[in-house]
């Protein structure tokens, strides 16, 4: 019977893909509420993905690839049109793109040097992404109550947080690049 409901995840995965650009087109237009509740349901379908996928068993070589690229769309977008909109500091949006540009390349040479298998993420990678989409929600609830509050502490523990997520994964590649040259 599960057999059927295996590419549920997949299809998740999809949805969230789907929602970046009505997600983005509202922050763009200022329309926060909307933006939010797209935002919303996004997190959600990447929170109920991994579940079912995990859980139930009901992965899928096309999931390991939709749900990174799902997850990379939707966070990297909406710090893009945050930072084109001046709603977050430029430092936020390079230290964002930069960990997932790194994150993307580091896990080719991965699956292209040591194994064609995509690397699984870590507990702290997933913290990450999981404060990253917090910190958006942040964002977005202070242009909806029009909060005009200083958020520097909350940048540099966004920051901190999110390069400690990428020495993590560069000490995990270059210890698999080690391995694979000492074999």
């Amino acid at each position: 019977m599960s057999k059927y409901f295996i590419f549920i995840p997949n299809f998740l995965s999809i949805i969230r893909i789907a929602l970046v650009y009505p997600i983005l087109n509202n922050i763009f237009l200022g329309n926060f509420v909307t933006s939010i509740g797209f935002f919303a349901v996004a997190s959600i379908t990447d929170a109920l993905d991994g579940f079912l996928a995990r859980k139930m068993n009901w992965q899928t070589y096309l999931g390991t690839i939709l749900d990174p690229v799902a997850d990379k769309l939707l966070l990297s977008g909406t710090i893009f049109i945050l930072w084109l909109n001046l709603y977050i500091p430029l430092y936020i949006f390079v230290i964002f793109i930069g960990r997932d540009i790194a994150i993307l390349v580091g896990a080719a040479i991965h699956m292209t040097l040591i194994e064609s298998e995509t690397p699984l993420p870590n507990i702290l990678g997933k913290l990450t992404t999981g404060l990253q989409i917090s910190y958006i929600f942040t964002i977005l609830l202070f242009q909806i109550f029009d909060v005009n509050l200083s958020l520097l502490i909350l940048d540099i523990f966004i920051v901190v947080i999110t390069l400690l997520s990428l020495i993590v994964y560069a000490k995990g590649w270059l210890v698999s690049l080690n391995k694979y040259h000492n074999e």
